[in-house]
């Protein structure tokens, strides 16, 4: 069970975390928040039910790592790579996915948005509640040999799991680690300096996996 999830009676999983992995895991959920970002406060007196329609942008965004993580809806990188030469019939086909995306992106991001800082702050709290006297150790949460153990119900698993998600597609992206490639050969050299988030990017697929394998079981 020792950094990795295993499924709990009755749906849910479960981990043993040491001090080290609960604060590598913390910092990065807290540097995912940073990246996604507050998102549109209300401004005092602003009708509630105005801002709940209120739409997002239009354009993706220019961060990379944010760009893989709000990708356009339609078309993307692989259709404008298509397009080559004057073909009038291929770039009005890149034109309309393109307004497609941005009308897509405009109704949808702001929620996409909160929902990916809801998954982040869920880790941050499942973690702080171990190093804070919370879920693992009050509520009689085994903790032997320098590790907490973390049990998550399948509500506060599936958060997990998209902010695991979220983790390695922003990872990936510093990285420049494609679709296509999983990261098993992302082995640096020790000078490198990419060396230890390529270490961290490796160790979050696997909770990822054992994560997905919990909740289907």
């Amino acid at each position: 069970m020792t950094g990795y999830f295993e499924p709990l009676p009755g749906g849910g999983a479960v981990i043993a975390l040491d001090d080290v992995q609960i604060s590598i895991l913390r910092s990065l959920a807290v540097q995912l928040l940073e990246l996604i970002g507050p998102g549109e406060q209300p401004v005092a007196g602003d009708d509630p039910l105005a801002a709940l329609f209120a739409e997002g942008p239009s354009e993706p965004p220019t961060d990379p790592a944010l760009a893989r993580l709000f990708p356009d809806a339609y078309g993307g990188p692989e259709l404008a790579g298509a397009v080559e030469g004057d073909d009038p019939e291929a770039r009005r086909a890149l034109e309309e996915a393109r307004i497609a995306s941005a009308e897509f992106r405009r109704y949808t991001e702001n929620d996409l948005r909160a929902r990916k800082r809801d998954d982040a702050l869920a880790v941050v709290r499942a973690l702080d509640g171990l190093t804070h006297g919370g879920r693992g150790s009050a509520d009689g949460v085994a903790l032997a040999g320098g590790e907490a153990v973390l049990e998550l119900d399948p509500d506060e698993s599936r958060r997990w799991l998209g902010a695991l998600n979220d983790l390695r597609l922003a990872i990936g992206t510093r990285l420049e680690v494609t679709d296509e490639d999983d990261g098993s050969e992302l082995l640096l050299p020790e000078a490198d300096p990419r060396k230890p988030i390529a270490l961290a990017y490796r160790w979050l697929g696997g909770l990822q996996e054992s994560l997905v394998e919990t909740l289907m079981t």
